[in-house]
């Protein structure tokens, strides 16, 4: 019998009536209890107990924190979460937690357990079944679906199937076989050393979705605001424009005064590519960095974490290029 970690931290799955709207108020064991007799020795550490909106950076240090300390005494653990920021922590987890020794799975619902039609039953008894069975890795289950943390993005406001695995297919799915796991060689992964927590990042990044009209001068001010780095989802294949507002231009000034910027698509699937029109040459030429084919949660999560170890621009550009934890494809 696999010895598994419940680490709850609230969310839409622990959540009760209110006044004030849904609130996380149940237990990692009232959890526990709702999902009837499993097959493994489960044990409850409650963490947190919040609505995902409110978990930030420091909450994601403690998680990471928690799941070190826990993991050479448990054959898996799972994180009870809630859906709107769970793709920011699996992602930043799997920068936090190098070389994880044991699978670590996220999951939550769209409805609170106690409620009748909740799907919270079946991605709790997912999360538990690949926490027991997957290689060690950071995961997030949720709907009949075990996706890697860094490559799931949230796609749905209130359906069920809420979670997608982007530009990589999930790591299995459910069937009346059980549990099928995909033998894609994306997933064939090897440790390369002992588990190793690094928590350092510098959260002063901005995430920025460029808009026809949008002015560069915007950019500028974040920076002498204080931000550090920028992901711009930019258009298509990466393109930025340079005709009257001159967002490359603005780019390659603060490349020039060691901003990184990355350029990632707007769109949800397939990769950037800055090499092939005009618009994402003449980026290129001032120093944008390409995210690929990364979600826009892996893109600033990363540059955060990078951020973190005192990379400087040019460190940052080649860890870009760099696949970690499996959250990007490289040619």
């Amino acid at each position: 019998m696999k010895k598994l970690l419940l680490l709850s931290t609230g969310g839409t799955i622990a959540s009760v009536a209110s006044n004030a709207g849904l609130v996380p108020k149940e237990t990692g064991e009232e959890l526990i209890k709702m999902l009837g007799k499993l097959p493994y020795d489960i044990h409850v550490e409650d963490i947190l107990q919040l609505d995902s909106s409110n978990i930030q950076p420091e909450e994601w240090k403690f998680i990471a924190q928690n799941i070190y300390k826990y993991r050479n005494d448990y054959d898996g653990i799972v994180v009870s979460h809630g859906t709107d920021t769970m793709a920011y922590t699996a992602s930043m987890l799997s920068f936090m937690l190098k070389n994880i020794n044991i699978p670590v799975v996220l999951t939550g619902s769209q409805v609170p357990i106690n409620v009748v039609l909740s799907d919270a039953h079946d991605n709790l008894r997912l999360a538990f079944a690949a926490a027991a069975t997957c290689p060690p890795d950071i995961y997030l289950a949720f709907h009949n679906k075990v996706m890697l943390g860094c490559r799931s993005v949230k796609v749905r406001t209130t359906n069920f199937d809420a979670f997608e695995s982007v530009n990589v297919p999930p790591v299995a799915t459910v069937s009346s076989d059980g549990l099928v796991f995909n033998t894609d060689d994306h997933f064939q992964k090897k440790h390369d050393g002992e588990p190793v927590l690094n928590t350092k990042i510098n959260s002063h990044v901005s995430l920025v979705k460029l808009f026809p009209g949008f002015d560069p001068n915007l950019l500028f001010a974040m920076v002498d605001s204080g931000c550090r780095g920028i992901v711009i989802e930019a258009y298509g294949l990466g393109g930025m424009n340079f005709i009257r507002r001159n967002m490359v231009a603005a780019v390659g000034k603060l490349i020039r005064r060691g901003i990184p910027v990355v350029a990632s698509s707007q769109c949800l699937y397939e990769r950037s590519d800055l090499t092939k029109y005009e618009v994402g040459r003449e980026a290129l030429l001032e120093g944008a960095i390409s995210a690929c084919d990364m979600t826009s949660e892996s893109a600033i999560t990363k540059l955060m974490w990078a951020l973190g170890q005192g990379m400087d621009v040019h460190e940052i550009d080649d860890f870009f290029n760099t696949n970690v934890a499996g959250e990007v494809t490289l040619k």
